[in-house]
């Protein structure tokens, strides 16, 4: 086969070993999560509730375990959202190594979007950098199907799928290239989610592609 147009890196991602958090290593997580909310406590409104767990991804040596919960906001003050992450070192033998946690909040919430297909969170991990001028953002993607029959989710990057993951427990975790630069089109991730028979349910970007 000839050499390809646009030669950037698909399904880097390392599946997820391991089901959803629970037990003491919940507990472990959360911990780790609730830390790196206290920075944004007063400025959303109050400390993180219920944390709801995404399935795990790795890259670079790295696993990571996506996370929202509510910010438990006062009587009559808008609703708020905590999102981020704990990441850690899955070594071959022994516990989780260097597990820290990563969080901010927004008060654009799906609750008061009901038009919304998915509810969607990112996160660039990392960088990555190819020939000459080539360069694009390691993204954790996971996000919540906002509408019925989702058994599948994507990420497509210049009309070719990247990453692809089952949707467990109505979650998905995704991990893609985003914001591509250095080919003759910037290249920009969108979030599909798969219904049975291959039908197609929705449609998402990050973030709109520039005029």
């Amino acid at each position: 086969m000839p050499p390809v147009p646009q030669p950037v890196p698909r399904f880097f991602a390392d599946a997820s070993l391991e089901g959803l958090p629970y037990g003491r290593w919940a507990q472990q997580l959360r911990d780790h999560f609730v830390k790196a909310c206290e920075p944004h406590l007063s400025e959303a409104g109050g400390p993180p509730g219920e944390i709801t767990w995404f399935p795990e991804r790795g890259w670079g040596m790295h696993t990571y375990v996506p996370a929202t919960a509510p910010a438990e906001v006062g009587e009559g003050k808008p609703a708020a959202e905590y999102f981020g992450y704990v990441s850690f070192e899955r070594r071959d033998a022994g516990a989780p190594a260097n597990i820290t946690g990563k969080a901010d909040f927004t008060d654009i919430v799906a609750d008061d979007n009901p038009d919304w297909q998915i509810d969607l969170n990112e996160e660039v991990i990392a960088r990555w950098r190819g020939e000459a001028d080539r360069a694009g953002d390691v993204t954790l993607v996971w996000g919540t199907p906002m509408i019925r029959g989702s058994i599948a989710a994507t990420a497509e990057l210049g009309g070719e799928v990247a990453d692809q993951t089952p949707v467990t427990d109505e979650r998905f975790t995704l991990i893609a290239l985003d914001a591509v630069k250095g080919f003759y089109d910037e290249m920009f991730l969108e979030v599909k989610l798969w219904g049975k028979k291959g039908v197609e349910l929705a449609a998402e970007s990050l973030y709109d592609e520039p005029e």
